[in-house]
């Protein structure tokens, strides 16, 4: 009984060193971001961003259905009434406040799929760290211009 234990051990051994063995010979699978993009799956959901037509309007009616939507409570949005003269969005109303708190955001696309504009969307930008909490509450500006840095001065 010993000596086929012994055996058993030593083929196990054997199998364990021919895996190792095997992925001494293989490359590594480091990345070395930033300077190399890091592959992304296309349903990939990271920061959100508000989007406009393409002749500059927002999407944005201020419906509030992705506030409704959202099960964290991370979106705020303050409608207003559109100035005839000069539109902001196609609709009767604007978002004049949109924020996100992506501290309490999940990202699990529910804000996305209630929009009935596709104002909202999941964008493909995943590097969101920040040395501030105030930094994590992304506002309309933020949101419209998503590849710009952010400018904005708050008072601390």
């Amino acid at each position: 009984m010993a000596l086929r234990d012994l055996l058993k051990g030593a083929t196990e051994i054997g199998k364990a060193m021919g895996v190792t063995l095997k992925a001494l010979t293989e490359k590594p699978v480091t990345t070395e971001y930033p300077r190399d993009p890091v592959p992304l799956y296309p349903r990939f959901r990271g920061k959100h961003e508000l989007r406009r037509y393409e002749n500059g309007m927002e999407r944005c009616i201020g419906c509030m259905l992705c506030e409704a939507a959202c099960p964290t409570g991370a979106i705020y949005v303050e409608a207003a009434e559109n100035d005839p003269a000069h539109p902001t969005s196609p609709g009767e109303r604007y978002a004049k406040v949109y924020e996100i708190n992506l501290l309490r955001c999940i990202f699990c696309g529910d804000c996305e799929e209630a929009c009935p504009t596709e104002a909202i969307v999941l964008g493909h930008d995943f590097a969101m760290a920040n040395y501030n909490r105030r930094d994590f509450i992304l506002t309309k500006q933020e949101l419209l211009n998503p590849g710009e840095p952010n400018v904005v001065i708050r008072p601390e």
